[in-house]
């Protein structure tokens, strides 16, 4: 089956093809699902590395659960998404002696100027500075919902909580970045953006 042919299929049912033995199954899932993966450890972590790592390990253990894998009892992304969060949550506390503050999140490559770059640059590092700084929960619910973009219930079903509790998490965890960000608008290009 052409690679191309394998966009159509969902994720459950490329996951089940490479549990009977499709090779091709299994690069197309990972194709579609490591750079999430990647992402989401990178904003956990701030660590390119330790993201990198993060992701192959948890893509491992999709692939080692996958012939036992109970159909309709969770999305893919959804137990993807959690067993990433707990790895990197657990690499966190193995970390605690303090942030890495040389960490810089991946930023667009299309910037138009030097100045713009460098611009991006520290707002990329101020805001992964930022989560860095939030407890290990607000930070995961703060990253799936507003960076991740991912709904209410989904956050609830990796984070193991209900929606309420989703939802007091994030409001907390972007009131926290707001105090901690607030003073830097200036230094950061947003004084225009008071509006």
């Amino acid at each position: 089956m052409p690679y191309d042919a394998m966009n159509d299929r969902g994720d459950e049912d490329l996951l089940l093809a490479f549990a009977g033995g499709d090779a091709a199954a299994a690069r197309a899932l990972t194709g579609r699902l490591g750079p999430r993966v990647f992402a989401h450890a990178m904003r956990m972590l701030g660590d390119r590395a330790e993201a990198e790592d993060v992701a192959q390990d948890a893509l491992l253990k999709l692939w080692r659960i996958a012939p036992s894998w109970r159909v309709g009892e969770a999305k893919v992304t959804t137990w993807l998404y959690r067993v990433t969060a707990n790895m990197c949550i657990d690499r966190m506390r193995k970390r605690r002696s303090g942030p890495d503050l040389d960490a810089v999140p991946e930023i667009a490559d299309n910037a138009p100027t030097a100045a713009h770059q460098m611009q991006q640059n520290a707002r990329a590092e101020a805001l992964q500075n930022a989560l860095n700084q939030l407890p290990d929960r607000q930070r995961q619910a703060v990253i799936l919902r507003h960076i991740e973009g991912l709904s209410n219930p989904e956050i609830g079903q990796i984070m193991d909580i209900g929606p309420r509790a989703v939802e007091s998490l994030t409001a907390r965890g972007k009131r926290a970045l707001e105090a901690i960000l607030s003073g830097r608008r200036s230094e950061l290009g947003y004084e225009d953006d008071d509006g």
